[in-house]
C-alpha cells in the first residue's frame, strides 16, 4: 500500500514530448533560486536565442545535479561498451578533425 501512496503519474503532452534542441545552457541563481536558460546557438550567428527556462529552488537543484551525475556516469558505463546495440540509423562514431 505504501508503493500506491507514494506513485506519481506524470503527463506528457505530444507538443512537449517532441523536446527542445538545446546546445548551451547558462545557470543564474539568486539566495532562493536557480535560473537554467537553455539555449540554441548557431555557427556564424552571435545572436543566442533562449528556447527554455527552468527555475529551481536550491534544494531541487542539487537533486537535479545529481540525478544528472547519476545518469551521466550509467551513460558512460552503458554506452562506451563496445557491446552497444544502436538503433537502425545510428553508429558510434570518433571525432575527426
Amino acid at each position: 500500500m505504501e508503493d500506491e501512496k507514494n506513485k506519481l503519474n506524470i503527463e506528457l503532452s505530444p507538443d512537449m514530448a517532441e523536446g527542445v534542441y538545446s546546445n548551451l545552457a547558462v545557470i543564474t541563481h539568486s539566495s532562493s533560486e536557480f535560473i537554467i536558460d537553455f539555449l540554441r546557438i548557431l555557427p556564424g550567428n552571435p545572436n543566442a536565442k533562449v528556447k527554455s527556462r527552468i527555475i529551481l529552488t536550491p534544494d531541487h537543484a542539487k537533486r537535479f545535479a545529481k540525478a544528472l551525475n547519476d545518469n551521466i556516469e550509467k551513460y558512460d558505463k552503458e554506452c562506451k561498451s563496445e557491446n552497444v546495440a544502436y538503433p537502425i540509423g545510428f553508429t558510434k562514431k570518433t571525432g575527426q578533425a
